[in-house]
């Protein structure tokens, strides 16, 4: 089975000093979106900027960049995301989710547990209204906390994964070897899905397609090609994936 290939091009950090594609406005999203699904995207991770260019969760922009983006890629699904970016707490993500609503967003476990009396109420705030939750996994410390989470009912069941590799070593760069003891580490799950940091991104993305898992590509995780040269669009990163993964699975 071909895995769901997500873009995510934008993240709460990169600028257009890290590469001059990254789109911050809502019209650069959209046109960015209808490029990446005509090279096979199927779902896009949505980040939304504020005037200034800053990380923003603010559910009127989302509602916002929604609606663009419902008009012009219809087919594409959207998944939004509560990162807090070093910005906002707990409260303020279950705001935007209270708020908004959405269909699909992410939510990294370890941000909910900075406090756990306003994690347990998004979790249940999203389990009654139906909304798709993808939790953020970065390393075993955080499917130790799926696990516990699990056991304790806090969660819906089924989970719906993402796992992140890359982000905390040294350097920023992941490595295809790190995905299995990942794997091993998670308790049982629904779906997974991978991101990866660094050059080595689309050969960490091939392993997961390989491995029966989704995948998310873009800039908000890597600019690089495997030769460390910078591609020329997102788009193009998403076709020469697709070619990856048709040759590996």
């Amino acid at each position: 089975m071909s895995p769901l290939i997500m873009v995510a091009p934008t993240g709460a950090r990169r600028t257009k000093a890290d590469h001059p594609g990254i789109p911050l406005t809502i019209a650069e999203t959209v046109e960015t979106a209808i490029a990446c699904q005509a090279a096979g995207a199927q779902a896009f991770h949505l980040h939304v900027r504020n005037a200034d260019g800053s990380h923003s969760i603010d559910p009127g922009l989302y509602r916002e960049a929604i609606a663009e983006l419902g008009s012009a890629a219809p087919d594409l699904r959207v998944q939004v995301t509560t990162e807090s970016g070093g910005v906002f707490g707990v409260e303020a993500q279950l705001a935007t989710l209270s708020q908004l609503r959405p269909a699909w967003c992410t939510l990294a476990l370890r941000e909910a547990a900075r406090d756990r009396d306003i994690a347990r109420r998004m979790y249940r705030f999203v389990a009654d209204q139906g909304v798709e939750l993808q939790h953020i996994i970065f390393d075993a410390g955080d499917a130790a906390l799926l696990a516990e989470w699990q056991r304790e009912g806090v969660l819906g069941g089924a989970e719906s994964v993402i796992l992140v590799l890359g982000r905390y070593t040294a350097d920023m760069n992941s490595n295809p070897d790190d995905l299995e003891p990942l794997l091993a580490a998670l308790p049982p799950v629904g779906r997974w899905m991978l991101c990866a940091f660094g050059p080595q991104e689309h050969a960490c993305l091939t392993k997961a397609a390989r491995l029966g898992g989704d995948v998310r590509v873009g800039f908000e995780n890597s600019f690089l090609q495997p030769d460390g040269a910078p591609w020329p669009d997102m788009a193009a990163s998403i076709t020469a994936l697709r070619n990856a993964i048709g040759s590996a699975i």
